[in-house]
């Protein structure tokens, strides 16, 4: 019980001293200005830390909704459910669709070979993730919950043990300021007695109360300091983060170059890739009518007049899907290398794409000077 009264005393003594402050009719115990620095920069650490590590996650997982449903299950500390990622997605959906209008077929072979680009950057997109959890923001989190929660602990035990010093402070102030009132007779010898009892009491409350303060501080100051060896962890994790980022980009960048020499080189707004339906050398741009037939275009000349073996690059104007293997299959717009070779119909060049090299028809193309 004297356990209890005393705890409940010493709370009420905080709460009057923490009103008076706020009041101002109280001193409070100031700390020196290397402290403060060191408290100032562990509060910007705490919230700038929490700041990236919400941003980076949001960099990985863009849905807010999915990266709730990933924090109640760490929470939950059960395992997330394995699922797709974007890219992923997309290129199941291309490899499926590709599929079914036929692999052979120069649109639906190109679908699939983007399908299975896509899945390449997803998986690279998932292994760059992982090793982002681990790398950068696993070392953040474990900071913030843990010494930056230790800190955080023992900084409010400082503010309590400030509030303990103010107060002994404040009750000694009182207890001499009663005496000094008090003037010295025989009516008056036991109060004076009395009084430096309180007084003395005041002073041994004040001397408890000052050391554990120093006590406190002296632990929370080792504690702050402790942050610039955080702050060179984050660093190297900020390294490791960097260094992951660049792989990722440097792996998307060489599928899509690999995906491009596949299916050949596009031009960005190079006419008009809308269908023809009337047929290569016929005109749906200008004309509904099909019975105009226009003249062969200007580029079947430049390729006939084209010498034997000299190669030129082709853009081609319509899709074009291989009758056998001798003849190559052709997308709209895309670049191609050509030639003509002896007795071959004049109607047809050769053409090159990487690797790949079959006859097309000539009507298909325009020839780039």
């Amino acid at each position: 019980m004297k356990k209890f009264a005393a705890d409940a005393g010493t709370l009420f003594n905080r709460a009057v001293q923490f009103t008076e402050e706020k009041l101002g009719s109280a001193e409070k115990t100031e700390l020196d200005a290397h402290f403060e620095n060191l408290l100032q920069r562990a509060d910007k650490t705490k919230l700038w830390t929490e700041r990236v590590l919400q941003r980076t996650e949001a960099v990985l997982q863009p849905n807010p909704n999915i990266r709730m449903e990933d924090f109640f299950y760490e929470k939950l500390d059960k395992k997330k459910r394995d699922r797709n990622n974007h890219q992923e997605q997309l290129g199941n959906t291309m490899i499926d669709t590709g599929n079914d209008y036929g692999p052979g077929t120069s649109y639906g072979n190109a679908l699939v070979k983007s399908g299975q680009t896509q899945i390449q950057i997803g998986n690279a997109e998932r292994e760059f993730t992982q090793a982002t959890v681990n790398n950068f923001l696993q070392p953040l989190k474990s900071f913030l919950e843990g010494d930056m929660k230790t800190i955080q602990k023992e900084k409010k035990i400082l503010e309590v043990k400030r509030l303990d010093l103010d107060a002994s402070k404040n009750r000694l102030r009182k207890a001499k300021s009663t005496a000094s009132q008090q003037t010295p007779n025989s009516t008056t010898n036991t109060l004076t007695l009395v009084e430096d009892d309180v007084i003395a009491r005041a002073e041994a409350d004040l001397r408890v109360a000052q050391a554990e303060f120093d006590r406190q501080a002296e632990i929370t100051k080792l504690l702050l300091e402790g942050v610039s060896s955080a702050h060179a962890h984050h660093l190297r994790c900020l390294n490791d983060f960097i260094e992951a980022q660049t792989t990722y980009y440097a792996q998307c960048l060489q599928y899509m170059q690999d995906l491009q020499r596949q299916l050949g080189s596009y031009s960005v707004g190079g006419g008009n890739t809308a269908p023809n339906t009337l047929g290569p050398g016929i005109s749906n741009n200008f004309s509904t009518d099909p019975t105009t037939i226009p003249s062969a275009p200007p580029m079947i000349q430049v390729i006939a007049a084209t010498p034997n073996t000299e190669k030129k690059q082709a853009r081609v104007l319509y899709d074009y899907d291989s009758a056998d293997s001798s003849e190559l299959s052709l997308l709209a717009d895309e670049l191609i290398t050509v030639y003509r070779l002896p007795g071959l119909d004049p109607d047809w060049v050769m053409a090159e794409r990487g690797p790949q090299k079959g006859k097309v028809p000539s009507t298909y193309l325009e020839v780039l000077e």
